[in-house]
């Protein structure tokens, strides 16, 4: 018989910040931040570590490796299908190479190396995927990975792991570089609420809850799982109790907790920064489908790709915030009551149209800027240039 969990809120043996949902106290950092801190310890800890990076030293956070063990370092430059297969050399030479670039390059542009000289030859290689998820911001749909989590778990071998923040993301580099065998770290570019403490429980392969509750459960990996808990606040006022899973490894999934939580509730909603088909949706209703048929409501990106604009905004457009889990919450709650629902979800649609609403109000910000010549309503004169004295 699965054990009972208690009715409601937050478990206290998550060690969660204090004041967490005061958003004037709460520190905030990207997960990539973590990640470089997580690289020196693990530097400091093994003389076998090693970085290699594809240009992106900086903006990886790569850099803080670097600087303490340059000795350690290499910089490939833009080579990212190079940078994949120069570290499985190197891991088979008993070194624990860490290969840092955006995600959209790695695993984007070198998927088929990782696949063929890290995976298929089971390679100690981690490979850190910063930058991912619509959050990257102004960078728009070219550098916006959303695939990268689905690409890396079909993957044999891998193990795909999204730390939910900044100091999880320093304990998941730390713990991968312990472990053998082909990994992926999932990081984002901006800065998100830091709601775990050093006494958080991590480990790898094991899904931990956050959030106790009997009537639904949300299933999140990554940032986004901060707005979770911010959901389960709200639906906890209008009485409706939800257990929150921090599910950082995708793979292998923790299927044992997963299972508990369905029957326990009788409903899921994932939740990711990523395509729900074939992330950790995608992941999460196979499980189910298997050991314990659930309504399942999936909340991320749905088969489309990103856009340009600030991050908050495209959360919202994206319908990755607080409000939106709040709506997908009902749904589920209403199939598990055997109620009839649209064929289409009401908080895909509302997220599309604040989509459409983000980009109307950037086309009329550009158009103020754009000369009449070009459509626009700026005055033809501004493109005169100006005389030389």
């Amino acid at each position: 018989m699965a054990k009972k969990l208690p009715s409601s809120g937050i478990n206290r043996a998550a060690y969660l910040v204090r004041g967490l949902f005061d958003e004037k106290t709460i520190d905030r950092k990207p997960t990539r931040d973590g990640y470089g801190l997580g690289l020196v310890d693990a530097g400091r800890a093994s003389k076998n570590v090693v970085v290699l990076s594809a240009d992106l030293t900086e903006s990886t956070r790569a850099l803080w490796f670097k600087e303490k063990y340059p000795e350690r370092f290499v910089q490939l430059g833009v080579s990212e299908q190079s940078l994949a297969a120069i570290a499985a050399g190197m891991a088979m030479a008993g070194k624990i190479p860490f290969i840092s670039s955006y995600a959209a390059f790695s695993p984007g542009r070198n998927w088929e190396q990782i696949r063929t000289t890290v995976a298929l030859q089971n390679t100690n290689v981690k490979i850190a995927g910063a930058h991912a998820g619509v959050s990257v911001g102004p960078d728009g749909a070219t550098h916006q990975m959303t695939e990268d989590i689905a690409i890396m778990r079909v993957i044999p071998n891998m193990r795909v792991i999204v730390p939910c923040d900044a100091l999880e993301a320093k304990k998941a580099t730390i713990a991968a570089a312990k472990l053998v065998g082909p990994t992926y770290l999932r990081f984002a570019r901006e800065a998100s609420p830091v709601f775990t403490t050093a006494k958080t429980p991590f480990k790898i392969g094991r899904a931990e809850i956050f959030r106790f509750g009997v009537d639904v459960t949300i299933v999140a990996a990554g940032p986004l799982l901060y707005e979770a808990l911010i959901a389960a606040e709200a639906l906890s006022r209008r009485g409706v109790e939800t257990c929150v899973i921090n599910m950082h490894t995708v793979k292998p999934l923790d299927v044992k907790a997963l299972v508990q939580a369905a029957k326990q509730t009788g409903a899921i909603v994932t939740l990711e920064e990523a395509q729900v088909a074939g992330g950790l949706g995608g992941a999460v209703c196979e499980a189910l489908a298997a050991y314990a048929p659930v309504p399942v409501e999936r909340v991320g990106i749905q088969d489309r790709f990103g856009e340009s604009g600030e991050p908050t905004l495209l959360l919202d457009g994206f319908g990755l915030t607080a409000p939106s889990i709040v709506e997908s919450v009902g749904r589920a709650l209403k199939r598990k009551r055997g109620e009839k629902v649209s064929d289409r979800p009401e908080y895909v649609a509302a997220a599309e149209g604040h989509l459409d609403e983000l980009k109307g109000k950037i086309i009329a910000e550009s158009l103020i800027r754009t000369p009449r010549k070009w459509g626009g309503k700026k005055p033809d004169a501004s493109l005169k240039s100006r005389k030389r004295k």
